[in-house]
């Protein structure tokens, strides 16, 4: 029998796991709403700035305009064009101007005026360049004896914002993202030479400056840059695979020095288009970087040559220039006509990155070794654990690489003018390790270590 006691604990117990379900059903995410988002949404758009007003034509396909409610027609919904102008005013208001923020200067447009919308056919191609578009969206209605199935047309608009000068500086904050899972934004700013200027963005890419001034593009790709060295992981774990056995000054500067010039050459060489076209070269520096880790951690549980260090460190630096650039090469396009000194800036905030590791990495392990763990048996632990993760990494890469077709006909005229270009970029890199050596030889490198004794995990001589 169950005494007065054990109930009270049987009905805590269900009162809990009631609680508990209506806890997890009110957190449930809501289905029905998953299944109306579409997975992909592709948006096109034009800004061009004419005399006391900004236009924005903006193309968005329908199916994306879940709270749209268009007129149908039949079981299948055909949408009743005659009968459509009044929600598509209003999905052109609720659902895509309000997402948008344009500004002149630093003065946030207000107000912006729906001048007009239209229904399109998926066929339409109209929204090639400004002109066709704005004309067909001022062009005649569908007639309603047309079939268009409301989940697979476009809603074209056209919107002006009022603004005091055509030749001001304007930016956009397109906030699209919600409309799908995965929102691509392809916008063409029209220069006043008639010129385009085009950008593409997923989701909600922030602020973007359509003709930046130089201190704008500096400071974003400054932000850029720091952001990427500390959200790199592979390149945030080869810089702390080079500072678990080295962490005096003296013993860092070369080291850290010749991995900055390394990417630094890399990074410049593939802004100025010095980067194979082959789609297999991602894959294949991904591979190479994981491998540099690899090789590092196998290092510093074996010795570190000092002399050895630095060379080796530099040849790794010319592979993570490669992974640099892959993200700087999509960013340009937010350099506006600033182009190298965007690029400078990149390479500033990478820099930036990685003094901010190695400020906050070498005291960490310093203490961690005088506190913790015996320096010897930590080196090759830390270094034993960082490997064996980048490992699975280099294997995970490499399946990725060899599934492409890396057969004698697939390297052509491309690749060997690519070729050619690397030669150039080898002699360079070649003088500049001999440039380096030379200074490092009289202000950084023992005679000892010049000779290239091998320092063990946990000997002083390695530290000097």
């Amino acid at each position: 029998m169950i005494n007065k006691k054990n109930r009270r604990v049987i009905c805590r117990v269900f009162v809990f796991v009631a609680l508990l379900c209506g806890v997890v059903w009110g957190l449930r995410p809501d289905i029905s709403l998953a299944d109306e988002i579409p997975s992909r949404v592709a948006v096109q758009a034009f800004v061009k700035a004419e005399p006391g007003k900004l236009n924005l034509l903006m193309r968005v396909p329908m199916d994306a305009l879940v709270e749209a409610q268009f007129p149908l027609r039949g079981e299948i919904g055909y949408v009743i064009f005659s009968q459509a102008v009044g929600a598509m005013e209003s999905a052109a208001n609720s659902e895509i101007l309000q997402g948008i923020q344009l500004f002149e200067g630093d003065r946030l447009l207000q107000s912006p005026a729906l001048e007009a919308v239209r229904i399109a056919f998926p066929s339409d191609r109209s929204f090639v360049n400004y002109d066709t578009a704005l004309s067909n969206v001022y062009s005649a209605p569908i007639p309603d004896s047309q079939d268009l199935y409301y989940r697979q047309g476009f809603l074209d608009i056209h919107a002006t914002y009022v603004i005091e000068s055509s030749e001001s500086r304007f930016s956009i904050d397109a906030r699209l993202g919600g409309l799908g899972l995965e929102t691509t934004t392809v916008l063409r700013y029209i220069l006043q030479d008639g010129s385009e200027r085009t950008f593409s963005f997923i989701g909600n890419p922030g602020l973007v400056y359509m003709d930046p001034r130089w201190y704008q593009a500096v400071f974003n790709f400054i932000v850029l840059g720091f952001d990427h060295i500390l959200e790199g992981t592979d390149h945030l774990l080869f810089l702390f695979c080079l500072l678990i056995p080295l962490r005096k000054i003296s013993a860092l500067i070369p080291v850290i020095t010749s991995f900055t010039v390394a990417h630094s050459l890399t990074l410049i060489a593939s802004a100025l288009g010095w980067v194979p076209s082959a789609i297999w070269f991602p894959s294949l520096i991904e591979t190479l970087i994981a491998l540099s880790i690899v090789y590092m951690a196998c290092e510093n549980m074996m010795g570190v040559k000092q002399r050895h260090r630095w060379v080796v460190t530099f040849a790794f630096g010319l592979v993570h220039g490669f992974g640099f650039s892959f993200l700087l090469t999509e960013s340009m396009q937010f350099a506006g006509s600033h182009l190298v000194m965007s690029l400078l800036a990149f390479n500033a905030g990478v820099e930036l990155g990685q003094v901010l590791v190695v400020l906050v990495a070498v005291p960490i392990v310093h203490l961690l070794f005088r506190f913790a763990l015996p320096e010897k048996a930590g080196v090759i632990l830390l270094s034993a654990i960082v490997g064996h993760w980048a490992w699975h990494w280099m294997q995970e890469r490499w399946l990725n690489l060899v599934a492409y077709d890396l057969s004698l006909s697939s390297f052509g005229a491309d690749f060997l003018t690519g070729l050619m270009q690397w030669s150039a970029l080898l002699l360079l890199a070649a003088a500049v390790l001999w440039g380096m050596n030379a200074v490092f030889s009289k202000y950084f490198l023992s005679p000892v270590e010049e000779a290239g004794v091998t320092s063990r995990p946990g000997k002083p001589d390695m530290e000097g």
